[in-house]
């Protein structure tokens, strides 16, 4: 699966989708999240597939596990690279997840990789213990949902770039630490809380980084997807 940063293609319609992949001559990997795909359907995917682009499913399935299992039974169909659940869905849920998946996927073709989302970067510690009555540190919690995530099956976790370290010891470094959250120097935060740059997530622990505004919204998109690959594939 292609390591460059993922871009987060989260725009409100086609025709900004592909205004900003039109500053690309290469194919890059993207997120198609839910504000996308739930404006534009499942044509959508067709449509970045079409063009060669790698993509990262955010659908964050969250049900009862017969449900998320037929769920994603379609969504194998799509034909993406990396699609996610909720790991609070618990181990049941994850495994009809990763049933669904391998079941979809058509006769002859990989299946996408599957992971997990632990605690959204933009929570915070006083958040998950006030409103999730979860006495843990924020860090505890995280680990513990790549623990189940882990014994499900799937193939790793969404975290942030403060836990993916820690998550690489305690469930090995083939497992997948995908982190949202990622800046620039000097970037602004947005609405998340635990953020990071490029170069901060390699020495971190990433395998992937997700970043959206820091490209999408730049002056020159492609050179700021640059100067993030730069930063991210720095030895």
């Amino acid at each position: 699966m292609n390591t460059k940063p993922i871009v987060a293609l989260d725009f409100p319609g086609e025709k900004e989708v592909f205004q900003f992949l039109n500053h690309f001559n290469e194919s890059i990997f993207v997120k198609i999240g839910m504000e996308l795909y739930l404006q534009e359907g499942p044509s959508i995917v067709q449509k970045v597939k079409e063009q060669g682009h790698d993509i990262f499913l955010d659908l964050k399935l969250h049900d009862i596990p017969n449900t998320v299992k037929s769920a994603m039974k379609g969504l194998a169909r799509l034909g993406v690279d990396l699609v996610n659940v909720h790991a609070a869905g618990g181990i049941e849920m994850m495994r009809g997840a990763l049933e669904g998946l391998e079941a979809g996927t058509p006769a002859g073709k990989k299946r996408a990789k599957i992971i997990a989302v632990t605690q959204l970067t933009s929570t915070t510690e006083e958040q998950m213990n006030q409103q999730q009555k979860i006495s843990l540190t924020l860090l505890d919690s995280v680990l513990h949902y790549a623990s189940i995530t882990k014994e499900a099956g799937l193939d790793g976790v969404v975290c942030s770039v403060h836990e993916a370290g820690q998550i690489a010891e305690s469930c090995g470094q083939e497992f997948l630490r995908v982190t949202p959250g990622i800046r620039l120097p000097g970037g602004e935060a947005h609405d998340q809380k635990r953020i990071a740059t490029p170069d901060g997530a390699r020495k971190g622990g990433s395998s992937f980084i997700v970043v959206g505004r820091a490209i999408t919204g730049a002056d020159d998109p492609l050179a700021a997807y640059k100067k993030v690959c730069e930063l991210w594939e720095e030895k």
